[in-house]
């Protein structure tokens, strides 16, 4: 099929000169997939798509139940693209010049209480080899912020327990400290459980029972188990303990451009949303709590 030639290309523009992350690349060109099998459906490709096809493509994802969110990434996906076929003389226009979709409503941060993160770390019973593990995956998680495509990422080499430093490697490297009781853990892990675990060779920092790098989906459910354990309602995710971890830094004094540095935004209005929903929440416990308010 000669799309695949032109997604093939997009995907290795996106990594090669955009240097988008893995997460990033992997969303754009599933896109452009799903957006060459509903031409495929029209007798058309995307070199021949015309501009109304491009619309009623977008309106079918709405019909189809898809999120605002989605929705707006997709437009994102199509506009790339096709910046990248008129750039490359596959089209000679860009059909996607003058094409939008309806801004996706940005939601607040949902982050736990510093009783709540206390009490998940508390879970995982480190006298085994994986509760030894998860121990040190979860503590890593919170002392550092970094996302669950990057924790997976981390190899052996991106850890300095001496200077207490971890190097992040996504689509730029960024270095981010460790408190004391995340070092304990992730020693404890290499010197007790890794060594159980892992095969021979294999270079991954965290490693899943069959001895190879964690997997996304693998570490969703040690995540989820322990959520249970824990008794927490809310549905914990890694990008909420994320938050937690940013939400946690500002209420104890943290300025926004260390901040910024260490959750690797490119620009700061991200980091400032923390810093709003920290104030909102202030003003909620004030309302609360205060006799007067």
């Amino acid at each position: 099929m000669l799309d695949t030639i032109y997604i093939d290309d997009y995907k290795h523009y996106l990594s090669e000169e955009r240097r988008a992350s893995v997460n990033t690349i992997s969303a754009y060109v599933l896109d452009i997939k799903k957006f060459s099998n509903y031409l495929s459906t029209c007798n058309s490709s995307v070199t021949e798509v015309t501009e109304l096809e491009i619309q009623l493509f977008i309106s079918a994802l709405s019909e189809n139940g898809r999120s605002p969110a989605t929705i707006t990434r997709c437009v994102a996906s199509l506009k790339a693209f096709y910046n990248r076929m008129t750039e490359t003389g596959v089209v000679a226009h860009n059909p996607t010049v003058g094409l939008s979709a309806k801004a996706a409503p940005k939601k607040a941060p949902r982050f736990l209480s510093g009783v709540d993160v206390e009490n998940l770390l508390k879970q995982p019973q480190t006298g085994d080899s994986k509760g030894c593990r998860d121990k040190a995956m979860l503590e890593t998680l919170y002392a550092t912020g970094i996302r669950v495509s990057e924790i997976i990422s981390l190899d052996l080499s991106d850890v300095n327990l001496e200077t207490a430093l971890i190097t992040c490697r996504n689509s730029k490297v960024r270095i981010i400290p460790i408190h004391e009781a995340a070092v304990t853990a992730i020693s404890d892990y290499l010197k007790y459980s890794r060594p159980m675990l892992a095969l021979g060779d294999e270079e991954a920092l965290f490693v899943n029972i069959a001895g190879t790098r964690m997997t996304r989906q693998g570490f969703w459910k040690i995540l989820k188990s322990y959520t249970e354990k824990a008794k927490i309602t809310d549905a914990v995710t890694p990008q909420m303990l994320r938050h937690s971890f940013a939400a946690h830094l500002l209420e104890n004094g943290a300025d926004l451009r260390s901040l910024q540095e260490m959750l690797g935004h490119a620009d700061i209005s991200s980091t400032q949303v923390y810093a709003r929903a920290v104030k909102n929440q202030l003003k909620d416990v004030y309302r609360k709590a205060h006799p007067r308010a």
